[in-house]
């Protein structure tokens, strides 16, 4: 057990041993090969923390639950087993659920554990400390959500809350535990019984051999196919069955943000530098781990173009089929069982696509691309975006190893499409809500996940979110270097106030110094004013691997409304008069 036999004092050495929720808890997570927590101390939680922590699990201690939810939730994206974040009761509670939500919604497993007032005063609303039912609030947010009453039912509840994380579909499970409960005490061997290991979680889900037979049937009818690769694909971690089969199919590739790497971005058969060619021209479009939400206009509209298409989809959710268009060829069943019997359903004899089309996107491909490079050698002072982005470009093309986490809404969509990533789940970033906020949580857990470098390019208002937990990454020494595009406000910070003197509702304090935010707390802080001097404090940081924060001075009129997606922002249809 976590800690040795609990004996009263004085007790006779023949007095039975016993153990109590707080060992119980920590023992359930360890048999499950869960070592790493991320959370807020407080009542009622703070020993269990300090109990984890002396039994050998990592406690790694935020200054905001939301935060410690994002790290728990991309740890689960990086690992396939359910991060874990630790919180109080109510307030704490609530502030994890914004990012238990998010979890839920990207298909990262996650278990939101917290404290919670005793049953019976909430239940008759006596007015406990914190008091609130979050069982039943949290249960519209995430995929389940389980309470333990009693300590012989704590092994049954992990259980439960780790298979509902990860089977399926992934996702976020909420774990009620009320503060009596870390108390009971019971017989340790009884207790020891009552665990549960976890056997095969996330069962391989097979697809039907007509479902493959079918999908290939279309993709090898098309005329112009693509393969769209979502971030589904890159949790799979089925990464040389994937390649091969993109490879032997001969049909361009668009990866959509955290699914960029999986092959890399210059690999020839690349579509990301001609995305709005291959999905306006395209007729048959395979989407593998994908979905038509609004990241892909839905399937349809204008950017999709007048060519008719026919759709193949392969994901592990039946209900995710014809959820905005028809489904042609539905694959049900989990990444990795699913290519690989596309592959082998492909057999020796597979006719590459066309190589007319694969020419025609190679040829805007690499037009694009050399638009594009002259804006990312600039030396500009102070920088645009681009000359800023052409210089992280080369050292993460230098540093192939490294984690990019990126967050912003200018900062966002010019580094998705600038930055070529060459490996595997190396982007991390807003995911499918596109919510801010993420990136000090996603450091966090990313450079303890996986023990490499992190290299965190942020937008100034995104930054904002999360910045104080620039104190967490130099309390625990973690090599992360952040970036913060600093064009003083949101968007740009050129708004002005016509009707007062209050600055525009977008507009920041100008000329903010975040790196010295980061000195405040021991790391190291840089300030520069262009390409080359944010290039050789990058390579300073990514070579040292101490806590670095750079303030990029960006000129505050660079960036439009909103990044690219300025058109989901309703404009008013009212005249000034």
């Amino acid at each position: 057990m976590a800690e040795a036999a609990l004996k009263a004092p004085g007790a006779p050495e023949e007095a039975q041993d016993q153990t109590d929720g707080f060992n119980l808890m920590i023992d359930a997570l360890k048999l499950n090969g869960l070592t790493t927590i991320y959370g807020v101390p407080g009542i009622p939680i703070t020993d269990f923390g300090r109990m984890a922590q002396a039994a050998g699990i990592r406690v790694l201690s935020f200054r905001h639950e939301q935060n410690a939810g994002y790290a728990a939730a991309i740890a689960g994206f990086l690992t396939k087993k359910p991060g874990i974040c630790l919180t109080v009761s109510a307030p704490g509670f609530l502030n994890g659920l914004t990012a238990l939500a998010h979890a839920t919604t990207n298909c990262f497993p996650m278990i939101l554990i917290s404290g919670s007032s005793e049953r019976e005063i909430v239940d008759l609303q006596q007015g406990d400390y914190e008091e609130m039912d979050q069982l039943a609030i949290a249960k519209p947010l995430c995929k389940a959500a389980f309470r333990v009453l009693h300590a012989v039912d704590i092994g049954i509840g992990l259980a439960r809350a780790i298979r509902a994380a990860v089977s399926g579909r992934p996702g976020g499970v909420y774990l009620d535990l009320p503060a009596k409960l870390f108390g009971q005490v019971m017989d340790a061997e009884a207790g020891k019984k009552s665990l549960v290991k976890v056997i095969d979680a996330a069962p391989a889900q097979i697809p039907a051999p007509s479902a493959i037979k079918r999908a290939l049937d279309v993709l090898k009818s098309a005329k112009r196919p693509l393969i769209i690769l979502g971030k589904g694909a890159a949790y799979a971690q089925a990464d040389e069955a994937i390649k091969a089969f993109v490879e032997k199919s001969g049909v361009p590739f668009l990866p959509m943000s955290m699914a960029k790497g999986l092959l890399p971005d210059t690999h020839p058969q690349c579509a990301g530098a001609a995305r709005s060619t291959v999905l306006k021209d395209s007729d048959v479009v395979m989407l593998i781990g994908a979905r038509l939400n609004w990241l892909l206009s839905h399937g349809k509209g204008k950017a999709w173009g007048d060519a008719p298409k026919k759709f193949i989809q392969v994901d592990i959710e039946p209900k995710e089929m014809d959820s905005n268009v028809e489904i042609v060829a539905p694959v049900v069943g989990d990444i990795g069982s699913c290519v690989a019997a596309l592959l082998d359903g492909m057999g020796g004899s597979w006719t590459k696509g066309p190589a007319d089309w694969m020419g025609a996107v190679s040829s805007k491909r690499e037009e694009n691309v050399a638009k594009m490079a002259p804006r990312l050698m600039n030396n500009n002072n102070p920088m645009d975006y681009h000359g800023a982005l052409g210089v992280l470009r080369t050292i993460i093309k230098e540093r192939p190893d490294a984690i990019l986490v990126n967050e912003g809404a200018n900062t966002l969509d010019l580094t998705r499409g600038v930055i070529d990533m060459y490996k595997p789940r190396k982007r991390l970033d807003v995911g499918t809500w596109g919510v801010m906020g993420i990136g000090m949580g996603q450091c966090i857990a990313a450079a303890v996940e996986t023990g490499k470098p992190v290299l965190a390019i942020e937008g100034d208002s995104a930054f904002g979110f999360s910045g104080m937990e620039v104190e967490t990454i130099c309390r625990y020494n973690l090599p992360v270097c952040i970036v913060v595009f600093n064009n003083d406000g949101i968007y740009r910070g050129t708004d002005v106030n016509k009707a007062g003197s209050d600055p525009a509702p977008t507009v920041f304090v100008k000329g903010s110094r975040y790196d010295r935010m980061m000195e405040a707390f021991g790391g190291v802080g840089v300030h520069a004013t262009t390409p080359d001097e944010l290039k050789r404090a990058v390579n300073a940081a990514m070579d040292s691997g101490k806590p670095t924060l750079i303030n990029a001075a960006i000129d505050p009129a660079a960036g439009s409304e909103s990044g690219r997606i300025g058109n989901l922002n309703p404009q008013s249809k009212l005249k000034k008069k």
